[in-house]
C-alpha cells in the first residue's frame, strides 16, 4: 500500500514594532487563529516573531495576510476581528489584492469616529462604481452591504457640498401584507417599510443632526409613491429593495433625476415580493440597461456577505434547497 506523504513547510516573519505585532496577533492570539482556520495552516507566535506552517501555498497566503495586516496597522487602521476574517476571504479569491487600497479607502467617519470603509474586493468596485457614475445599481443578496455603503457614499457627498440633499426611497411592497389592512395615515402605514432606512442613517449621524435634517428636508424619507412627478437636482437619490418596483416604477423613479444628481439602486432578485416576480423593475432594467453609457452595474455574491459568518451559510443552504427542488 502506498502511503502519499503531505507536503509541509515552515516560513517565518519577523516583525519590527512589538505593540503593533501584538495588536496584529489579537487578544490572545484571537486574529492568528482566525487566520489558522481561514488558511488551514499552524501559526505560533513567539515575542514579535511568528512561524506558519502547512501546505505550501496556503502556509504563503497566510504570510502574505500577516504581512498585509501588519501594513494596515502601520498605516493607523485599527484591527478588528472581523477585519480578519474578510481579508482572509478577500485573499483565498485573490491572492494579490492590496488590502491597503481596499480597507485604507475611507467612505465616511460616524459620529461614533467608526470608520466605514469596503470590506472586499466587490464593496471596492461599488464606492468606486458611485464615485465615478451618475447611476449605480448594485445587485446582490442581504448582508453585502449595498444599502448601508450607498447611505455612507450620500452622507458623504452631502457633507462635501457635492449635493444638497438626499433622498432615500423604498416601495412600500412586502411578503404578504397589504397597507390597506395596516392602523394610520398613509405616513404611518409605509413608515415601517423606510425603518432599515431610518436605521443606517442614525448608525451614521448623531440622533440630534439627522433629525434636524430630517425636519428640513435635506434629507428625505420616502415611499417611492411619493416620487410621482416630481424632479430632484442636487440631489443623491437611494432606491432600496427595488426588486419590489414594477417597471413602470422603476423608469418613473429613473426619469426623476435633474441636474448635478446620482442614484444607486440596491436590490436582491432572489427576493423579489410582487405578484409576479418576472414583471419585476430591476430585473428588466439589469436587462435593458446594462450597455448604457453613464450606468454602471455592480453584482454581489454570497461571498461578499459581511454579515455574521452564519448568513452565508444560511444563503448557501437556500440556494442548495432551490437547486433540487428545480432538478425535482
Amino acid at each position: 500500500m502506498e502511503v502519499k506523504e503531505t507536503l509541509t513547510t515552515t516560513i517565518e516573519r519577523t516583525f519590527e514594532d512589538y505593540k503593533l505585532a501584538r495588536h496584529l496577533f489579537g487578544e490572545r492570539g484571537a486574529h492568528l487563529k482566525a487566520l489558522e482556520k481561514a488558511f488551514r495552516v499552524q501559526i505560533t507566535a513567539r515575542g514579535n516573531q511568528i512561524l506558519i506552517t502547512g501546505d505550501p501555498l496556503d502556509t504563503e497566503l497566510a504570510d502574505r495576510a500577516c504581512e498585509e495586516l501588519y501594513g494596515l496597522l502601520k498605516a493607523g487602521y485599527t484591527l478588528y476581528p472581523h477585519d480578519v476574517e474578510y481579508a482572509a476571504r478577500i485573499l483565498a479569491e485573490n491572492p494579490k489584492a492590496n488590502l491597503r487600497e481596499i480597507f485604507l479607502d475611507t467612505v465616511f467617519v460616524t459620529s461614533g469616529r467608526k470608520v466605514i470603509t469596503p470590506k472586499g474586493i466587490t464593496q471596492k468596485r461599488y464606492i468606486e462604481a458611485i464615485r465615478n457614475h451618475d447611476i449605480v445599481f448594485g445587485v446582490g443578496p442581504a448582508g453585502t452591504g449595498k444599502t448601508y455603503l450607498a447611505m455612507a457614499m450620500a452622507i458623504s457627498f452631502l457633507m462635501k457640498g457635492e449635493v444638497s440633499r438626499i433622498v432615500l426611497v423604498r416601495p412600500a411592497v412586502e411578503a404578504g401584507e397589504k397597507l390597506g389592512f395596516l392602523p394610520g395615515d398613509l405616513v404611518e402605514k409605509v413608515n415601517p417599510y423606510l425603518r432599515p432606512l431610518y436605521d443606517a442613517l442614525y448608525d451614521m449621524l448623531p440622533f440630534d443632526k439627522a433629525s434636524r435634517l430630517l425636519q428640513k428636508g435635506v434629507i428625505e424619507v420616502a415611499p417611492l409613491a411619493f416620487m410621482r412627478g416630481r424632479t430632484l437636482n442636487e440631489a443623491f437619490i437611494i432606491l432600496d429593495e427595488a426588486q419590489n418596483t414594477t417597471s413602470d416604477q422603476m423608469k418613473m423613479f429613473l426619469t426623476r433625476m435633474g441636474y448635478n444628481s446620482r442614484a444607486v439602486i440596491t436590490g436582491d432578485i432572489t427576493q423579489i415580493d410582487l405578484p409576479d416576480p418576472k414583471r419585476s423593475g430591476l430585473v428588466e432594467a439589469v436587462e435593458i440597461l446594462r450597455d448604457v453609457e453613464g450606468i454602471a452595474f455592480v453584482f454581489f455574491t454570497k461571498k461578499d456577505v459581511v454579515r455574521h459568518p452564519l448568513v452565508q451559510r444560511i444563503i448557501e443552504a437556500y440556494e442548495k434547497k432551490e437547486a433540487r427542488s428545480h432538478e425535482g
